[in-house]
């Protein structure tokens, strides 16, 4: 490509994010419309593949709202929690599963499928809503890079899950309701 070409549409690129860079916190702090209600803030997700999607009870909805609670206790953003609601969706539905016999994948219980036999704690720990998800935080935090990974790839880390790929298919739910339940 032509050198001068090249410059301009670098040059282009440049302001167009400084505009935004300058233009975005002064925008957030701009007063709202008089008689509009304020905008929301919320996640732009860019899922990947099809989503899914349940409709929560009430028990499912009381998770949602631990696992939000123990992200903020451990001092981490919304992303930690979108990718703790989507993992927990994935492996249990946000339902917090005691042994289910010859139904369960070895001894893995709880909201994230964990095991004892792994090292996650003791059934009574994992079945605690909060200790297991201070328990995938934590392995969370462990793994470079996970605030800008693919949600996919930072759940399968922690978890080793025989189907890696389909936590993405949560991602979509998880935001929402990250975005739903985040400050209420």
């Amino acid at each position: 490509m032509n050198t001068i070409i090249r410059k301009s549409m670098l040059s282009v690129a440049g302001l167009a994010f400084a505009g935004g860079v300058f233009a975005g916190p002064i925008a957030a702090h701009a007063a709202p419309v008089e008689g509009k209600p304020a905008a929301v803030a919320v996640q732009t997700v860019k899922a990947q593949g099809p989503q899914s999607h349940i409709e929560l009870n009430d028990e499912q909805t009381a998770n949602v709202k631990a696992i939000i609670a123990a992200t903020k206790k451990a001092g981490l953003p919304e992303r930690a929690a979108v990718i703790s609601i989507a993992t927990s969706l994935q492996e249990s539905k946000l339902e917090n599963l005691g042994h289910l016999g010859d139904r369960n994948d070895h001894d893995s219980l709880g909201l994230f499928q964990q095991r004892p036999s792994s090292g996650w704690g003791t059934p009574e720990q994992i079945t605690d809503p909060e200790y297991s998800t201070t328990a995938f935080l934590k392995g969370l935090k462990q793994v470079d890079g996970w605030q800008d990974m693919a949600l996919t790839d930072a759940a399968q880390t922690v978890q080793v899950s025989a189907y890696p790929d389909a936590y993405a298919q949560w991602e979509q739910q998880a935001a929402d309701l990250v975005a739903q339940h985040w400050n209420s």
